[in-house]
């Protein structure tokens, strides 16, 4: 691969960029340069990149050579899959440069040095008359040099960003919620000034929960939408098409609804950042809740699971739970249930079937499904705990409930990755002011909550990382962010080794108003 410290002085390969952009020209058949251009890209990249890296080289020099080479991947493509894959490769050129500068590798004379031979190089008068019967190019020879700094998502007025969530079908609400935690706290910021000077904003894509969906909202936040990075994606399924989408393309992946291990590896993907603490940490803690405070024998607890890799991630936890309390996990019964329905009778049928009697049911499920599982099996089983992990959505779930009656909402416990709504403390209490002053009306929810903390640790990233704004020195700052206090009574952190920010699991139980209250988890 092509280094920085390459001399760019009348390069040889320059000529190939002319005679490129002249192809494109003379309407070339698209693709049949690719390969020159794939070459190009990781020469140019690194020059881009380590001025990209010295503050005090014009941004607007530097959009002009991006623009133009931009032009050239998009003459040269012939599909789609080429561009992103030419595109791919600059990007992973630019990164390569900029590390360059950052390492000590170069230094920003030379970046300096070698962006203003590439600007003469293309400015030559022959390759701008060579350019004039393409309208693609032409456009970007001619068109005014831009203020805004060359980055995905960025303009000198706003930072744009995606969520691909359930904004239709049966677990809509999530969605819904998620983003509006996310836009309160975009708009508070934004009346304080925004980020430098920029505001923030949410653009959604519905994918109904369904990951068959999720491709396509992710292509239309990232092709035609043009979103810096993502944050607050919904679900566990959507999720595990949705990041390699967005590691292939170094984008940054924020704050989303779940806590499936898919999002944790270990070392953790480098654009991959969760707020919230884990499926396996929430069942790990009520499991214990059960034996150790409500005396139960690991044999009594059952799983209520929606069959895919958010169940799945659910029993995970739960297994590794009755082995740290020396059971046998290969016992555990689990109850399934399919995906964005309510069909739960292959489910109750199953734990009537049961043996050994089932004093609890610990349920990794979306509210509607948990609800009507409760419904099916309250009458049957009146002593019987029922528990739901936070993704469960805990104020539709409420809702569901009490249309049913007290009876069925009265002591089920949900974990939570937040504090109480009912609290006050200090985030709580922001959380709510800014709910009301923005979306009057909506009641304080825990999903909601959720997506405010996650936007307001971003937000704090986003300032810290300062005007020169792009995906790297965002992932770099973040990576350093240690004892970020939000005021939610626990302290937040990411590194390198660790990209989930909180690791603290919280215990709420319905009353009998099917209002949520603290328990104590241990």
């Amino acid at each position: 691969m092509t280094t920085v410290s390459r001399s760019v002085r009348h390069p040889p390969w320059i000529a190939l960029l002319i005679s490129i952009l002249f192809a494109g020209a003379a309407a070339a058949a698209p693709g049949s340069n690719a390969e020159v251009v794939r070459d190009l890209a990781s020469r140019v990249g690194p020059i881009v990149g380590s001025a990209l890296a010295c503050r005090d080289i014009a941004r607007p020099r530097i959009q002009a050579i991006v623009d133009k080479f931009a032009a050239v991947i998009r003459e040269a493509s012939s599909s789609e899959a080429e561009r992103a894959n030419l595109t791919q490769i600059l990007d992973r050129s630019v990164a390569e440069g900029r590390n360059a500068v950052t390492s000590g590798q170069s230094d920003c004379k030379l970046a300096d040095r070698q962006l203003a031979d590439l600007e003469r190089s293309i400015a030559a008068p022959s390759l701008a008359a060579a350019l004039g019967p393409s309208s693609a190019v032409a456009a970007t020879s001619t068109a005014p040099v831009p203020t805004s700094p060359p980055q995905r998502g960025i303009t000198d007025r706003e930072i744009r960003f995606g969520i691909a969530a359930a904004f239709s079908g049966a677990s809509k609400e999530l969605g819904r919620q998620m983003k509006l935690g996310i836009d309160a706290a975009f708009n508070r910021t934004n009346d304080a000034g925004g980020i430098e000077g920029r505001m923030l904003r949410l653009i959604a894509a519905d994918d109904g929960y369904e990951p068959t969906r999720t491709i396509e909202a992710m292509k239309q936040l990232y092709e035609k939408d043009q979103v810096f990075g993502i944050i607050g994606n919904v679900g566990t399924p959507p999720a595990a098409v949705a990041i390699p989408y967005a590691l292939e393309r170094r984008m940054l992946f924020f704050g989303a609804f779940t806590g499936a291990g898919l999002l944790r590896n270990d070392p953790p993907d480098r654009y991959v950042f969760n707020y919230r603490a884990s499926y396996v940490q929430e069942t790990d803690a009520v499991v214990r809740y059960l034996v150790k405070l409500r005396r139960l024998r690991p044999a009594q607890i059952a799983v209520f699971a929606q069959q895919d890799s958010y169940g799945d991630a659910g029993f995970v936890g739960v297994a590794k739970a009755f082995r740290a309390l020396g059971a046998n996990d290969s016992t555990i019964v689990r109850l399934n249930y399919k995906r964005n329905t309510v069909d739960v009778d292959d489910a109750v049928n199953q734990l009537k079937a049961q043996k050994t009697p089932i004093k609890a049911v610990v349920m990794v499920a979306s509210y509607r499904a948990a609800a009507k599982f409760i419904e099916k099996t309250r009458d049957l089983y009146p002593q019987m705990i029922y528990t739901n992990v936070s993704f469960v959505g805990s104020t539709a779930l409420a809702d569901e409930l009490l249309l049913l009656g007290t009876r069925y909402a009265a002591g089920v416990v949900v974990t939570q990755v937040v504090p109480a709504v009912s609290g006050y403390s200090s985030a709580v209490l922001e959380y709510k002011n800014a709910l009301a002053k923005y979306f009057p009306g909506e009641s304080p929810d825990y999903v909601s909550l959720e997506g405010y903390v996650a936007a307001n640790i971003l937000i704090q990233a986003l300032k810290r990382t300062g005007p020169q704004l792009d995906t790297e020195k965002l992932i770099d700052t973040l990576e350093t962010m240690r004892n970020l206090d939000l005021g939610l009574g626990t302290s937040l952190s990411f590194g390198r080794a660790e990209h989930q920010a909180s690791q603290k699991v919280w215990g709420t139980a319905l009353d009998e108003n099917g209002k949520y209250q603290p328990i104590e988890l241990e």
